[in-house]
């Protein structure tokens, strides 16, 4: 492949298609090369074809994504061939009033298969809102927990009965969707989703919840991005083995866990087999995971956006630039600096390079991941088990500390294939490895809090940045994103050091005061927040901001019942220079020690 100078470990999940990807592989092909690769899914309708391409690029909808989520009214054979009829007739190029009199005919409105639910475990005042002392932050909580019924959704029994239908993947049991353009459920909010239900005591929720993503794996060997078809051949942040973990600490359901071990660890074995990369450093090779996802054309929920991106290269680097795309979807991030940086144009998406680095955050979580299953195997009384993921554990721990661990700065960087260096860029991700416990020293925590404080991340007061980089794509600067506050405040949370978790403190008081400011306006929650006057619903990208929103909620009420005894809903504190820390933590730690 092109520019790619580590072996790589890949077999393709599309039946019939793996010995073509394994010969591109061989001969070195590539992404970059003429020949298509494999579409994301076979409909002829959602994934890939002339039907898809002219309704998208006809740009009936101010989002593509509305099109590809619409069900179908009759067969997909009968549209097929209906529509290859009227496109035969106008030389291929439909008038966009008769495109729009097809659509309507042969498609129902977006969310039809769908209806709302209200999860039987919902109940009106779970514990944890016992435990917020500031009156106007509690009844904030319960409206957030009221939220869970708004999101909840049921699959209608004709997404069962005729599958061809319909973009969306049947799941047999209700879930909570992040809110919004985002009916379907996705991979790796669900994680900070699940935490919340959890502290509203809807054990029986997550349950579901797990059951479906298990029952996915268990049926295509891996967790998709989100719920329709046009999303199977890319995953997302690799979470479920963690979501296992949580319903387990709050359930002790040993008997869910022995049933569905295997199906955990096939999950694990997707990401080994599909998307492993080795580095080599100084002589030794070193084996970490990488988001990769080579499968072709543009993606079908951004499809116009993506098709005339394309139009900006050369031909022969069209499908590189849409498996990029996909692999920057994949990682969740999409789409930020963090996949530009070091690439012929790092001021464009065209420039996108996701495959060619080796993130820090998936690697963390794949690590943790690792723990997790030695855990789960011991519990269950598997020791040969227990020891094989013990070992690839300490294994992927010495190629983080090796090839992502920077000594002199004190965090983690992701590392960039080709042009064999760290990227030493500023993101809440390089600290994930501290949340995930996957690190050996014990100094960490405080090498970080030193990191954070050179990087001034310390002197923002309404949440962590995603970036410093300002590129208009909505995972940099100046957005801020709930999971990533979470990263940063319970990794520095899990420190021994009182500073460590006392800065942990003001960064979920910057946040909570962020989220409940716009709240107190706006009467809605948001995906992500502009942080760069005062906290407002954030921008960029390729859509409209969220509201909603699944995990924003997760993390506010996890944050609640964390530091609910001390969270204030008043006036924004700022924070000072790094050099008056002290002085600032100093009031504090006195009162803690004083209240003992």
């Amino acid at each position: 492949m092109p520019g790619l100078a580590h072996s790589v470990t890949f077999t393709a999940t599309m039946p019939g298609r793996t010995w073509k990807l394994c010969l591109l592989l061989l001969l070195g092909l590539g992404l970059g090369s003429q020949e298509a690769l494999p579409p994301p899914c076979e409909s002829e309708i959602y994934c890939h074809g002339e039907l898809l391409h002219q309704v998208q690029m006809a740009k009936l909808y101010q989002d593509d994504k509305q099109f590809v989520d619409m069900p179908l009214s009759i067969a997909p054979e009968q549209v097929l061939q209906t529509f290859t009829e009227l496109s035969r007739d106008h030389n291929h190029s439909i008038p966009r009033e008769q495109l729009q009199a097809f659509v309507q005919e042969h498609f129902q409105a977006k969310g039809q298969e769908l209806q709302p639910w209200t999860p039987a475990d919902w109940k009106d005042s779970p514990q944890f809102l016992q435990k917020i002392s500031d009156a106007k932050l509690r009844v904030w909580a319960g409206q957030l927990h009221q939220l869970w019924k708004k999101l909840g959704k049921k699959m209608k029994p004709e997404v069962l009965s005729h599958p061809e239908r319909f973009s969306l993947i049947y799941s047999e049991h209700p879930f909570i969707v992040p809110g919004g353009r985002f009916v379907e459920f996705y991979y790796w909010d669900s994680y900070w989703v699940m935490e919340g239900l959890l502290l509203s005591e809807m054990a029986e929720t997550v349950k579901g919840m797990l059951q479906n993503f298990l029952d996915l794996v268990k049926t295509y060997g891996h967790v998709p991005n989100g719920g329709r078809v046009y999303y199977l051949q890319r995953s997302q942040p690799p979470l479920l083995t963690l979501m296992m973990d949580c319903y387990l600490t709050h359930t002790n359901d040993t008997t869910f866990l022995q049933e569905n071990i295997e199906t955990l660890a096939l999950e694990l074995d997707f990401w080994t087999k599909n998307r492993t990369v080795s580095v080599s450093l100084e002589g030794k090779n070193y084996l970490l995971n990488r988001y990769y996802v080579p499968y072709g054309g543009p993606r079908p929920e951004s499809y116009s956006k993506d098709a005339e991106l394309a139009d900006t290269l050369p031909e022969g680097d069209r499908e590189a630039l849409w498996a990029e795309l996909k692999a920057g979807a994949e990682s969740g991030w999409d789409f930020s600096s963090r996949w530009l940086i070091g690439g012929p144009n790092p001021n464009s998406l065209s420039g996108i390079r996701t495959s060619k680095l080796v993130p820090v955050d998936l690697n963390a979580f794949l690590c943790q991941a690792e723990e997790l299953m030695s855990k789960f195997y011991s519990r269950l009384g598997n020791d040969s088990q227990a020891t094989k993921y013990r070992t690839l554990r300490a294994q992927r721990l010495a190629a983080l500390n090796a090839v992502l661990w920077d000594e002199e700065t004190g965090a983690w960087f992701d590392y960039d294939l080709e042009n064999k260096k760290k990227n030493q860029e500023f993101y809440p991700s390089n600290l994930t490895p501290l949340w995930a416990g996957c690190f050996s020293d014990p100094g960490v925590a405080d090498k970080a809090l030193k990191y954070l404080e050179d990087s001034r991340i310390l002197t923002y007061q309404y949440g962590i940045p995603t970036s410093l980089q300002k590129t208009g794509q909505q995972w940099d600067s100046p957005n801020a994103w709930a999971p990533l506050q979470d990263l940063v405040i319970r990794g520095l949370a899990k420190a021994p050091l009182p500073r460590a978790q006392e800065v942990a403190f003001q960064l979920a008081q910057n946040w909570i005061r962020t989220n409940f400011d716009v709240y107190s306006q706006k009467s809605a929650m948001y995906e992500k927040y502009d942080i760069s006057n005062g906290g407002q619903p954030g921008g960029g990208g390729e859509y409209e901001v969220q509201e909603g929103f699944g995990w924003t909620n997760g993390v506010v009420l996890m944050l609640l019942d964390r530091y609910g005894d001390r969270l204030t809903s008043g006036a924004q504190l700022a924070f000072l220079e790094p050099h008056c820390l002290a002085a600032t933590l100093l009031p504090s730690l006195l009162f803690s020690l004083l209240s003992r």
